[in-house]
């Protein structure tokens, strides 16, 4: 099977690094024209070098993300796809309940579930007038069991993502958008996970590859495989689904 994404249009939120950089560079890889889109326009400039066109927007308010995809239809005129890569920790570490501060709580619910709901809410017009569309988000193991990470906010933000997910994909499936979304293992793919790693120390490390059926850590191109598939035609029927793309777990 050849995933052929040939002439359409895919939006790709938190796209300068990492899972989203390696999303982007997989659907433009398939055919399809792309639009990054992240509040870091910096370390967004090498995917200019390779066709894919830049889209600077803090997505954290619905200003904010409606402007960033308005933004990639007057570029492009339409948009076939959503990718919401955009979230991660913000720079947070596990810490006890007893510490944790209203803005520590907010800032991850924000980049994480807030970005996708009003990134989908504004491609939705227009997918459901054209009667297609893709929608995939990126939510995370953490929104599904509790997270490595000890962060309570990134649990809660990824357990509401997944939720988000399967509401948008009832509310929209009857005008042919399917709404998924890959839920990725640990995968080192930016300085924060990287971080988060070195922290685990030696044993914990050793204790997390044991628990991971393939034994090895992920790669950001194995969350963008799993996305370009959910993206092709061929993945027409399949809508409403949390896919683990994490190795295997016990």
């Amino acid at each position: 099977m050849q995933l052929d994404l040939t002439r359409k249009v895919f939006a790709v939120t938190g796209a300068a690094q990492g899972i989203g950089a390696a999303i982007a560079r997989q659907l433009k890889a398939s055919g399809a024209m792309v639009a990054a889109i992240d509040i870091d326009d910096a370390g967004m400039m090498r995917l200019e070098q390779e066709g894919i066109s830049l889209h600077q927007a803090d997505l954290g308010s619905r200003e904010g993300a409606h402007g960033a995809i308005r933004s990639v239809f007057e570029t492009f005129g339409r948009i076939d796809g959503l990718v919401t890569s955009a979230g991660g920790v913000r720079g947070q570490a596990g810490r006890p309940i007893e510490e944790i501060g209203e803005d520590d709580w907010r800032v991850i619910f924000q980049a994480n579930v807030d970005a996708a709901m009003w990134c989908a809410q504004a491609v939705a017009p227009d997918m459901k007038a054209r009667g297609e569309g893709r929608i995939i988000t990126i939510s995370s193991g953490a929104g599904l069991r509790p997270s490595l990470t000890g962060i309570q906010a990134y649990a809660s933000a990824k357990h509401a993502l997944v939720g988000l997910t399967k509401q948008l994909a009832l509310e929209l499936g009857p005008f042919g958008i399917t709404v998924n979304s890959v839920a990725p293992g640990f995968i080192l793919s930016n300085p924060s996970t990287e971080k988060q790693w070195a922290a685990f120390g030696d044993e914990r490390q050793k204790a997390v590859i044991g628990g991971i059926h393939m034994r090895r850590l992920g790669a950001p191109a194995d969350i963008a495989n799993a996305v370009t598939f959910l993206a092709s035609p061929e993945a027409g029927w399949i809508s409403g689904q949390i896919l683990s793309v994490d190795g295997g777990h016990a």
